[in-house]
């Protein structure tokens, strides 16, 4: 494995534990279920799909880089999906917005 081999990988590995931090974060910090769902879903996709490509990039286009690439995809198709499962069974259940001012669209305003 050359230099510039390395430092893809490297950069890779820093990029999806940074999003991953910030999913965390804002998992932590956010207000209500849909803003945590937001911040979950789009970053942490986004670094597991880095962490993933870092491994594709590193065991190469057999093995288990192939299941890296198999990975991203599930990943993509999933994710999204899920969020909105988790989102949509929220608003049924009667979970309610954050602040006084947001309204779900099509909703009458007092």
């Amino acid at each position: 494995m050359n230099e510039i081999h390395q430092l893809v990988v490297a950069a890779l590995v820093v990029v999806g534990s940074f999003f991953l931090l910030v999913g965390t974060v804002g998992l932590l910090r956010l207000p209500d279920v849909y803003n945590r769902m937001h911040a979950t879903s789009k970053a942490t996709t986004l670094g597991a799909s880095s962490l993933l490509l870092a491994g594709f990039v590193y065991y190469g286009p057999q093995g288990a880089g192939l299941t890296s690439l198999v990975g991203i995809v599930f990943l993509f198709l999933t994710a999204p999906t899920g969020a909105h499962l988790i989102s949509r069974s929220a608003q049924k259940m009667g979970v309610p917005l954050f602040g006084k001012e947001a309204k779900w669209p099509g909703e009458e305003s007092d």
